[in-house]
């Protein structure tokens, strides 16, 4: 590569040498950012949405509004929280399980 001596060059030389650097590093990054952008895009295309989890049956329900339940994971609705606090225990809410007579 050529070895420019920018302590020789006139002021207006250096300007132009600026403008040219400024629009060349402009182009690249452009076209550097395209690409990665491209690429971004393949490897995103086969993680679309969450894993798929399996249905989790209900373990708990809500006497006074049985279609309120809950399964036991993440947060505990505001029905079963209003109910802890009181005085009722979780287990009191628990789905009893058939049992399987033969």
């Amino acid at each position: 590569m050529k070895r420019i001596d920018l302590e020789r060059m006139s002021t207006d030389d250096l300007w132009s040498l600026h403008v040219e650097v400024t629009q060349l590093l402009q182009q690249r990054i452009q076209a550097e950012k395209q690409q990665l952008e491209a690429r971004l895009k393949l490897l995103e295309a086969p993680m679309s949405g969450r894993r798929a989890y399996p249905a989790v049956p209900p373990k708990y329900r809500n006497p006074d509004q049985p279609s309120e339940t809950w399964a036991g994971r993440g947060k505990q609705p505001l029905w079963l929280v209003a109910q802890l606090r009181s005085g009722r225990r979780i287990e009191d809410f628990r789905i009893k399980k058939a049992v399987n007579r033969r």
